[in-house]
C-alpha cells in the first residue's frame, strides 16, 4: 500500500510501543505553548490529539504557525516526562524534526472553536462558519453519531429484508399538511414540480408496481416554520412500506429496528418492545398531548363534573384538568406563583389554580376556599389524593384546557425534578381521527390522507366524518414523535369518498393524484408503513435539546442558511428562464 504523502498515523493512534519510531502526522494545530526555547502544540484531527515538541532546529515556518492552521509534522516518539491521561495518546509526544503548513489560518477566528460549550457562541455567527464550528469536538461528534447511526438503520432494514429504493426529488404538488417548495419548470411554462412533502405517493405506486419491502434515508421539504425539534425546509426519514401488511405488521418491523437502533448507539436504558399503546383520545385526556413524555410521572384528570355546579367564577360552566402532585410539603407559595405565571405568560392560560392539603388532610392556600366539602370528598376520591399532596387546576374551553394541562405537567416534571434519568420510553399512539375541523370551520384531514379509515366505506359512508378513526399511529419516545405511519388506502373507491368528504371532487383526486387513482384499479396489495424521522432520533441519542445541533448544515431560525446565503436573489435572466416575473412590492 502506498504511503500517505502526509501523516503516516492518526492523531489518536501512536502508543508507548512506538517509542523511537519515525513518524509523520496531519492535522490542525489546536494550542500552542511558547515557552521561548521550546514550543508545544497539540495537533488535532477527526481521530484524536497529539502533543508535538518544536525547537529552534525545526526546519519548517514556525514564525507562521498559528492555530487551526493544517500542519504536517515528521519527527520521532518520545515518552512524555509529565503524562496526560485526559487524551489516548497521552503517554508519548513527537519531537518535530520538519513541519509544513499546509493551510494558513487568519490569527483571529471569529470564535473559540474547541470551548466545551459551542452553544456559547451566537448561534448566527456558528451557522455563518458552520466549517469551522464543525471543528468543535462535540458538534463534530454528533455528525459522526449520525453516520453511524444511518448505517445501523440501512443494517437492521437490509436484515429484514427490505429492497432501498430511491424516489424522485421533483415531483407534484401533495396535501401533506404543509406548504410546498415549488420549483418552475422551464420547459413546461406555467407549470411546477413540488419538492416532496414525503415519498408517500411513489412508495404506495412501489406496492402496486410488486416491491414487497420498499426503504429508503428520504430527503423531506415542507415549508413550515423552525422549532428546536424541526429543521426548516428540509428534513430527513428513514421511509419505509410493506406489501400484504398490516398495522400489526409495521409494529412488529420498528419494534425490532427502533430497540436495536437505539441499543447500538446510546448506553441509556430503553422499554422493552411490546410498546405501550394509547389511542390518541386517552393521550390528550391523560397527558394533554398526543406525544407524552412516559418519564415524567405526572397524569391530568378531568374534574369538570366535580366542579358542574360550582359557584367559583374562573370554573363555572368550563372543562376543569387537575394534575396531583405528591409530597409537595416543601413547596413554597413562591413556587405556586412562578408556576402561575408560567402558565400565563407561556401557556397563554388565564390563570393557575391550586391547593396543598397538610397534614391532616386539610386544603389550604390558593383556591382552598372556593372548595366546598363535597368538592373535596370527590376530588380525593377521584385523584386519591392524600396529606401533603397539592393540586394544580386549569379551566378553559376543552381544547385550551387540554392543551394548557399538558404544558403545565411538562413544566412541573421538570421542575420538580421527577423525569426519570437515562432512559428511553417509547409509546404508539393509535387510533388518530381521520378527519379535523380547520379554522376556517370546514372539514379536513387529521393526519396523512392517504390513510386507510377504520371501517372502510361503510363508515365513511354513514358515520359523522369527526368520529372516524383512522387506521394511523405515532412512535412516541421522550415527548418527541419520532415516527408517524398508516395504514394506506388501496381502494379508489374508498380514495374517492375519502377525499370528498375533505372537500375533493373525484376530477380533483383524478388531478393531483392521477398515478394512484389508476394504479389502485390494477390489482393493489393492502399496504401499510411508517417513516421514523432520522433529525429526531439523532437529537434523542446525541442528547441534544436543539436539532439543528445535528445537522451538519441547518438553517438558522429564519429558515436561512447563512454560510451559504440561501435564500438568494437570481438574475432577471434565470427568471425569464423559468417564465417568471416578480410582483413584489
Amino acid at each position: 500500500m502506498r504511503e500517505n504523502e502526509y501523516r503516516t498515523h492518526s492523531c489518536n493512534e501512536l502508543r508507548i510501543t512506538d517509542v523511537g519510531k519515525q513518524v509523520r502526522l496531519a492535522g490542525w494545530v489546536q494550542k500552542i505553548r511558547n515557552l521561548g526555547k521550546m514550543v508545544f502544540l497539540d495537533l488535532r484531527d477527526e481521530f484524536g490529539i497529539t502533543q508535538i515538541i518544536l525547537n529552534e532546529n525545526v526546519e519548517g515556518q514556525i514564525k507562521d504557525l498559528t492555530t487551526e492552521c493544517t500542519i504536517s509534522v515528521t519527527g520521532n516518539v518520545l515518552e512524555r516526562s509529565s503524562k496526560n491521561p485526559e487524551i489516548s495518546t497521552g503517554d508519548i509526544e513527537i519531537a518535530a524534526k520538519e513541519i509544513r503548513i499546509l493551510g494558513k489560518c487568519k490569527n483571529v477566528l471569529p470564535f473559540e472553536i474547541n470551548q466545551k460549550e459551542a452553544q456559547d457562541v451566537r448561534e448566527d455567527l456558528r451557522l455563518e462558519y458552520r466549517f469551522l464550528d464543525l471543528r468543535n469536538d462535540n458538534i463534530h461528534k454528533n455528525i459522526l453519531l449520525r453516520s453511524k447511526i444511518l448505517k445501523t438503520m440501512r443494517d437492521e432494514m437490509d436484515r429484514l429484508g427490505f429492497t432501498e429504493i430511491q424516489t424522485p426529488i421533483l415531483a407534484n404538488s401533495s396535501p401533506e399538511g404543509a406548504r410546498d417548495f415549488l420549483v418552475p419548470s422551464r420547459l413546461h411554462p406555467g407549470e411546477f414540480y413540488a419538492l416532496p412533502q414525503a415519498p408517500q405517493q411513489f412508495k404506495q405506486l412501489l406496492m402496486v408496481s410488486g416491491f414487497n419491502r420498499y426503504y429508503q434515508i428520504a430527503p423531506c421539504f415542507r415549508d413550515e416554520d423552525p422549532r428546536a425539534d424541526r429543521s426548516p425546509g428540509e428534513f430527513y426519514q428513514l421511509d419505509l412500506e410493506m406489501s400484504f401488511a398490516t398495522q400489526e405488521d409495521v409494529f412488529a418491523v420498528l419494534e425490532e429496528v427502533i430497540p436495536n437502533v437505539f441499543k447500538k448507539n446510546s448506553e441509556w436504558k430503553i422499554t422493552e418492545a411490546p410498546f405501550l399503546r394509547i389511542p390518541f383520545k386517552e393521550a390528550m385526556e391523560k397527558y394533554g398531548t398526543d406525544k407524552p413524555d412516559l418519564r415524567n410521572p405526572l397524569t391530568i384528570s378531568d374534574v369538570s363534573k366535580i366542579f358542574e355546579n360550582t359557584e367559583f367564577n374562573a370554573f363555572k360552566g368550563k372543562t376543569v384538568k387537575a394534575i396531583l402532585v405528591h409530597n409537595m410539603q416543601e413547596a413554597t407559595r413562591k413556587f405556586f406563583d412562578q408556576m402561575s405565571e408560567y402558565a400565563v405568560n407561556e401557556l397563554e392560560a388565564k390563570g393557575l389554580a391550586w391547593v396543598k392539603i397538610d397534614e391532616n388532610e386539610e386544603l389550604t392556600g390558593g383556591i382552598s376556599k372556593f372548595i366546598t366539602p363535597e368538592n373535596k370528598t370527590a376530588l380525593f376520591e377521584l385523584l386519591n389524593a392524600s396529606n401533603n399532596d397539592a393540586i394544580f387546576f386549569i379551566a378553559d374551553e376543552f381544547e385550551k384546557a387540554q392543551k394548557i394541562a399538558g404544558g403545565v405537567r411538562i413544566e412541573l416534571g421538570k421542575r420538580l425534578n421527577l423525569i426519570e434519568k437515562d432512559i428511553y420510553k417509547f409509546c404508539w399512539i393509535v387510533d388518530f381521527p381521520m378527519y379535523e375541523l380547520s379554522d376556517e370551520g370546514t372539514i379536513d384531514f387529521n393526519h396523512n390522507p392517504f390513510s386507510m379509515p377504520q371501517g372502510g366505506l361503510e363508515a365513511l359512508k354513514t358515520k359523522d366524518p369527526l368520529d372516524i378513526y383512522a387506521y394511523q399511529y405515532d412512535l412516541v419516545c421522550n415527548g418527541y414523535e419520532i415516527c408517524s405511519g398508516a395504514v394506506r388506502n388501496h381502494d379508489q373507491e374508498i380514495m374517492v369518498k375519502a377525499f370528498e368528504i375533505a372537500g375533493y371532487t373525484e376530477e380533483d383526486v383524478r388531478g393531483r393524484f392521477g398515478a394512484l387513482y389508476n394504479a389502485f384499479s390494477y390489482g393493489t396489495p393492502p399496504h401499510a408503513g411508517a417513516a421514523p424521522g432520522v433529525d429526531r432520533i439523532v437529537m434523542l441519542l446525541a442528547k441534544e435539546d436543539n436539532i439543528r445541533e445535528v445537522i451538519a448544515f441547518p438553517k438558522n431560525k429564519k429558515a436561512r442558511d447563512l454560510l451559504m446565503r440561501a435564500p438568494s436573489k437570481v438574475s432577471e435572466k434565470q427568471l425569464e428562464e423559468v417564465h417568471i416575473k416578480l410582483d413584489l412590492e
